[in-house]
């Protein structure tokens, strides 16, 4: 048997609790705990950003759905997931496919995904409420794309999640309004649930990009995206990557994108009281 206590890693720490801080298995109170100590080990940390790396990596390439940290946070109470005994502990190799068999199968199923957008593209607006461009639609603005990245990358930080929080809403707002070169304001979401956590400055596509971040009772994360685009239109499209839904618009040169794993419905709803908060003209998308 290998032993547990890796000398690469500071004292203290070892492979078994690291692993499965990484995978959420351990009781909060030892997740806290680790978690406190590993900004003092820069050895540890780098451990801990592989692994999830290498776990992205894997979901990725076996199409796994992401799991959010309100799953995470139920798994390590106990309440949901698996125990490490129910992980497989083999792996199956398969001979591989020879190639002209991997032609004519890449080519059967082109095939019928072009006759599934054929017999599903009249039906897309109605199934989606007019929230879809369609699959022979154009591709989603950058500033949408950025706004999706964005989420993804702040919404699961703990202890810094934002640059500035949200007891200094004043400073924050007179702090972005300066950099984007225009007035902003801070829709209020309490009506569903959502306090805002606050906010940070990021780079845009052709200048400066505000995030407004809002959190509800159980941890999850609405982001509101906001910069400066070269022209002017309107719009109101939907755009998804995995679980996450993207609600974004275009009113007076400015791009909006409100970001969030939630249902697209009530997300619908939410982007257009913001987007009406903001001055804009939702009944123009109905």
């Amino acid at each position: 048997m290998n032993d547990d206590h890796d000398s690469s890693l500071p004292e203290g720490f070892d492979l078994r609790a690291l692993s499965a801080f990484v995978d959420g298995e351990l009781p909060p109170v030892e997740h806290a705990a680790i978690e406190a100590q590993l900004p003092q080990e820069p050895q540890a940390v780098a451990r801990v950003a592989a692994w999830r790396a290498q776990k992205a990596a894997l979901r990725a390439l076996c199409g796994a759905p992401q799991r959010n940290e309100h799953n995470e946070h139920d798994e390590r109470s106990g309440s949901v997931g698996q125990s490490a005994a129910d992980e497989p502990a083999f792996i199956v190799v398969r001979r591989p496919t020879p190639w002209w068999q991997r032609v004519g199968l890449a080519a059967c199923w082109l095939a019928a995904g072009a006759g599934l957008a054929l017999a599903l593209g009249p039906l897309a607006p109605r199934l989606t409420g007019g929230a879809w461009n369609g699959l022979g639609g154009s591709q989603p603005p950058s500033f949408a794309e950025r706004a999706d990245v964005a989420y993804a990358v702040y919404t699961p930080e703990r202890r810094h999640p934002v640059e500035v929080a949200a007891n200094e809403e004043e400073h924050l707002i007179s702090w972005l309004s300066k950099r984007l070169n225009r007035p902003l304001s801070v829709p209020s979401l309490q009506e569903y649930g959502y306090s805002l956590v606050g906010g940070r400055l990021l780079p845009g596509e052709a200048g400066p990009a505000a995030q407004f971040m809002y959190e509800n009772a159980s941890g999850a994360r609405l982001t509101l995206y906001i910069t400066g685009i070269s022209r002017d239109e309107t719009a109101f499209r939907l755009f998804r990557d995995g679980n996450r839904r993207t609600f974004y618009w275009i009113s007076d040169r400015m791009g909006y994108a409100l970001s969030g794993p939630i249902a697209e419905g009530k997300l619908r709803s939410i982007a257009i009281d913001v987007c009406s908060a903001l001055g804009g003209k939702p009944e123009d998308w109905q």
